[in-house]
């Protein structure tokens, strides 16, 4: 059983976030941890919501987490709501890191080739100073072309142009990335790199060289947070010692179960009820 922090927000009325990770992380054998970056109290898309930032709590709990000797074998970082905010977890991300905790980066910033509300330049930024601390982080597509400064296009990328781009990744600091919701040559799929150096925490095996690619059939449902529950499965299944590709392989597979066996639910910002789906992990 690995000690597992999530840095990210709760999200009240809908199971995205973290609420969306702590049940799948707690199901696959983890002992999971919290420490958010804001209350909100449902996520943006009803048009109205009400957002609690928590960064004095933040700066407050960490001295203490310290003073009592708390460990964690990884943590991952999500949603952030200030400069202030970024730099307090950049600092204990990299207080963590030097004590061996493994950290995965999540850079929640868009989808669709545009920012989310909220979001800008500076973010960005922000973004890709967190991206530098990683030993793994996971953009979707969008995500990467702001990290990369690379311009988005709708009609996809080819192979060559996929790894170029999760070299710049590389390049910002992370140790291994993954992009999500890519389209190579018309075929969705999930792109990644491989650390050439071992990372702490979890196994990489480099049969087929540093780079791979996992196609899928996309579902014409939208739900929120399924970003969520992968980030949660790859995460659970590399600190159990699958590897990157499995991981990445069992986390795709989850998110269609799940969004197939829910595709009729009416209220998709609600995010898919993860309590009585655990049987799909």
């Amino acid at each position: 059983m690995k000690q597992i922090l999530l840095i990210n927000d709760v999200v009240g009325h809908s199971h995205v976030g973290m609420v969306a990770m702590m049940p799948i992380l707690t199901y696959l054998g983890h002992a999971t941890y919290n420490l958010p970056t804001a209350l909100v109290s449902n996520t943006l898309n009803y048009g109205k919501f009400n957002i609690l930032e928590t960064t004095d709590y933040m700066r407050g709990a960490i001295p203490v987490w310290r003073q009592l000797g708390f460990h964690f074998d990884a943590a991952c970082t999500g949603l952030m709501f200030s400069e202030q905010q970024a730099r307090i977890v950049l600092d204990y991300c990299s207080q963590l890191r030097n004590d061996g905790t493994t950290i995965f980066v999540d850079p929640i910033m868009g989808d669709a080739g545009r920012l989310y509300n909220g979001m800008d330049n500076r973010q960005v930024e922000l973004m890709r100073e967190m991206v530098s601390m990683a030993d793994l982080t996971f953009p979707n597509y969008t995500e990467a072309c702001y990290l990369t400064g690379t311009p988005y296009r709708s009609e996809g990328q080819t192979w060559h142009e996929a790894c170029q781009m999760l070299d710049a990744i590389i390049a910002l600091g992370a140790r291994s990335a993954i992009i999500t919701s890519a389209n190579i040559e018309g075929h969705n799929c999930v792109v990644g790199r491989r650390s050439i150096q071992p990372i702490p925490g979890f196994t990489q095996k480099m049969d087929d060289g540093p780079y791979f690619r996992i196609d899928y059939e996309e579902i014409p449902v939208l739900f929120h947070g399924t970003g969520d529950i992968f980030s949660a499965v790859l995460i659970g299944h590399l600190m159990n010692g699958k590897t990157l590709k499995d991981s990445t392989q069992s986390a795709m597979t989850v998110v269609s179960r799940l969004i197939d066996r829910n595709r009729d639910q009416k209220d998709k910002c609600l995010g898919i009820p993860i309590e009585k789906c655990l049987d799909l992990l």
